[in-house]
């Protein structure tokens, strides 16, 4: 059996250095989504009627995305260090099948922007005004608590006379009467951030490929050494 040469021994570090960041990064995705399922400030949005299935459906696939990445991530490390041809095949179907669900993901997210960013708001809206009619529920005021110090704003028109003032960010001077609405505010988040996010997820597309690439090479280059006699 043939040893690797330095550059693939390069190639079979940097693999292991990346899949290493992956778990990580997956252990931080996982944690994140966990504490927004289960954070008393967020907890409420899964007990209240018609909340947002975006927001249900986005933490549960954080969910899955962040354990599938820690799986990845393991895999790429235990195959990248034993020179496993096996690890790394798996590893190399599971980059591929993440890289294609978040294209998909993008295409989709894109083309449903003003969809979620409506109903995103119609929940807000929604959520105040049946605060207003029944102010004794619980559920309902942690949530609309929750979305208005998140955003720093106050209810459908910006002033503490909609009725929920109680459930508003406590502001200083003039900011008191008038401030930020919170159908404006969702509407600026996406509006603001859409470039952000879509330049993270063509960065994270990147990384994707190269990890593509170098699990490949060290894969056809393990395979070389094992059939030379």
């Amino acid at each position: 059996m043939a040893a690797l040469t330095s550059g693939e021994q390069t190639v079979k570090y940097l693999l292991f250095i990346f899949n290493f960041v992956i778990w990580l990064a997956g252990t931080a995705v996982l944690s994140i989504a966990l504490w927004l399922r289960f954070d008393k400030a967020t907890q409420s949005f899964f007990q209240v009627e018609n909340s947002p299935t975006t927001f249900l459906i986005g933490v549960y696939i954080l969910i899955v995305a962040g354990a599938l990445m820690m799986v990845v991530g393991f895999l790429g490390c235990c195959g990248a260090i034993r020179e496993s041809q096996c690890m790394l095949g798996l590893f190399f179907i599971f980059l591929l099948i993440i890289f294609a669900a978040e294209v998909a993901a993008g295409i989709w997210g894109l083309s449903n922007k003003d969809k979620i960013v409506e109903e995103v708001k119609q929940f807000y809206i929604q959520a105040f005004n049946n605060y207003q009619k029944t102010p004794n529920q619980i559920a309902l005021k942690e949530t609309l608590t929750a979305i208005q110090f998140s955003l720093q704003c106050c209810g459908t028109t910006g002033t503490i006379f909609d009725g929920a003032s109680d459930t508003c960010p406590k502001q200083q001077g003039l900011a008191q009467l008038i401030t930020t609405s919170c159908p404006a505010a969702i509407e600026d988040l996406f509006n603001s951030k859409m470039h952000i996010i879509g330049g993270v997820g063509i960065g994270i597309g990147v990384i994707m490929i190269f990890g593509m690439l170098f699990s490949m090479l060290l894969c056809c280059a393990i395979r070389r050494t094992r059939d030379v006699v």
